[in-house]
């Protein structure tokens, strides 16, 4: 099991507030990595993360950063160097959708304004995996043991789901160039720093919630179709990417690099029939 033993390895998680960033996170702190924990507005969802981490008897540190500012993330990275002496693993689950880019509800994409669907796919692709991975990849590249990077792609990057264009596209656009920084970075820099991705399936938050459950706590007509379509016959749980997550960062997954995996109950592979 030392292979998927991270002590003394310092782990970059952006959007570390959030139920997917906060789950990996926390997981990674417990298969022995050190944190630095970025995330924007809800900082106390964080700090709560890096108190369980420090419970672990782990280093836990907090930034702030706004994904849009790209330029952040070069700031951070000197940042997280200094404090850490060290970048070995990279999650990138900042992003979100934006509601004035999703059509429905009577509003079709020829109704929609360009700057949401900009907004979205600088929160997404930029801000969610593009200025992160130069930031600190650029570190990674020069540290003698390497490092992994972890982007967040979506369901939405397979199939694009209804309502949805702009927050699709760019997970699509974080699948494709996870693939390609893979491939550049192994061949023109070392093949000691790999780069990966994680395809959620529908794990509830806050934003989703409504759309997928009704207001007694049932399933909502989209989520119940969502669950006919997984074969595990459920939604997905944010603890059910943490072993994804720790099999990348390790030396567990030392020869994989880039790949895409879905973690979706089956519903990518599912047919209907």
């Amino acid at each position: 099991m030392n292979l998927f033993d991270l002590r003394g390895r310092t782990a970059v998680v952006t959007g570390a507030s959030g139920g997917i960033g906060g789950a990996i996170a926390l997981g990674l702190a417990r298969a022995g990595a050190d944190l630095a924990l970025c995330c924007h507005k809800n900082q106390e969802a964080a700090a709560i993360v890096g108190r369980a981490a420090g419970d672990l008897g782990r280093t836990a540190r907090l930034y702030q950063i706004d994904a849009l500012e790209t330029a952040a993330f070069e700031r951070n990275a000197e940042e997280v160097m200094t404090a850490f002496g060290r970048i070995d693993v990279l999650v990138n689950c900042a992003g979100g959708n934006i509601r004035a880019a999703m059509t429905g509800d009577g509003v079709g994409v020829f109704d929609l304004s360009l700057d949401p669907i900009v907004e979205t796919l600088r929160l997404n692709f930029i801000g969610g995996a593009v200025a992160p991975c130069l930031a600190y990849g650029r570190r990674m590249v020069g540290q003698e043991h390497g490092g992994s990077m972890i982007n967040i792609t979506s369901m939405n990057a397979f199939r694009p789901l209804e309502g949805r264009p702009a927050y699709a596209a760019a997970k699509a656009a974080v699948a494709n160039f996870t693939q390609w920084l893979a491939c550049h970075v192994a061949r023109e820099y070392t093949p000691l720093v790999r780069v990966n991705a994680i395809a959620p399936g529908f794990f509830p938050n806050e934003r989703m919630r409504a759309a997928l459950f009704a207001a007694d706590g049932s399933l909502s007509e989209r989520g119940a179709k969502i669950v006919a379509h997984t074969p595990m016959g459920r939604l997905g749980r944010v603890e059910d990417l943490v072993g994804t997550a720790i099999w990348y960062a390790s030396d567990a997954s030392r020869f994989v690099t880039g790949t895409v995996t879905p973690v979706d109950g089956g519903f990518n592979a599912y047919a209907g029939l």
